[in-house]
């Protein structure tokens, strides 16, 4: 369907999709997509990304034992403080334009699903689906090496970004997902990664479910003029 697309279709029509089909992706479809996203540029080729792809049983395992400690912590809050994220994704204090933006995205998706304000337990059941990866039949952990700059996660993130267009272009969906990085102490042996890494994210990948609604909700963009400022 995407094959003849240009570059900017497949960019616009990128969205984080939230419910997939058990139709497994080909191992060989998998590696191409993220042979083409290595074409990602990196400060002086350094390709910081390294790349577990997870089917079958392991995906299994890893998702029940991060859901137990998901489970956990909502029952005595306190365990949070055992699960700490590697590295600050948002902000330690929110503030405008940006927690504005959050909240609208938050409350659209519940609006969309039929949660409301205060029905904790919906609220709790739909995250947890993060800890699934939405039901794809593969998730991908990306990791890094500790010592490399903040630079090197510039780099990542135009790797991520062609892997979720190269995906697309081939008809896969994907939903990249910082909600695993506390959990990193699970995930890391888990997955078979040294000491020496530190998770960035994950992502669901496979074919989307075009039948639920939850993949009808696509995320408002401000106009160029609010965050482009021209000088001559």
């Amino acid at each position: 369907m995407m094959g003849n697309s240009t570059v900017d279709d497949v960019i616009n029509e990128r969205m984080s999709v939230r419910a997939f089909t058990q139709e497994l992706p080909s191992r060989e479809l998998i590696e191409h997509i993220l042979a083409v996203a290595s074409r990602a540029p990196s400060g002086t080729n350094t390709q910081p990304w390294k790349v577990y792809v997870l089917e079958g049983n392991i995906l299994t395992e890893v998702c029940d034992k991060v859901c137990q400690a998901y489970e956990a912590i909502s029952k005595n809050p306190e365990l949070a403080d055992e699960y700490q994220e590697a590295y600050s994704y948002y902000p330690e204090k929110w503030f405008s334009p940006y927690i504005d933006r959050r909240r609208e995205n938050g409350w659209s998706l519940y609006g969309l699903l039929g949660i409301e304000k205060g029905e904790k337990e919906k609220m709790f059941l739909q995250h947890q689906k993060n800890f699934r990866f939405f039901d794809a039949p593969i998730g991908l952990f990306f990791t890094i090496h500790k010592d490399l700059g903040k630079g090197s996660m510039l780099d990542y993130g135009m790797f991520l970004q062609n892997v979720m267009i190269s995906a697309l272009s081939h008809g896969l969906a994907t939903c990249p997902q910082a909600a695993w990085n506390k959990f990193s102490k699970i995930i890391l042996p888990a997955i078979g990664a040294s000491s020496e890494e530190m998770l960035v994210c994950g992502m669901a990948i496979g074919y989307a479910d075009k039948s639920h609604k939850i993949n009808t909700f696509q995320t408002p963009r401000a106009k160029v003029d609010e965050f482009t400022t021209w000088l001559r």
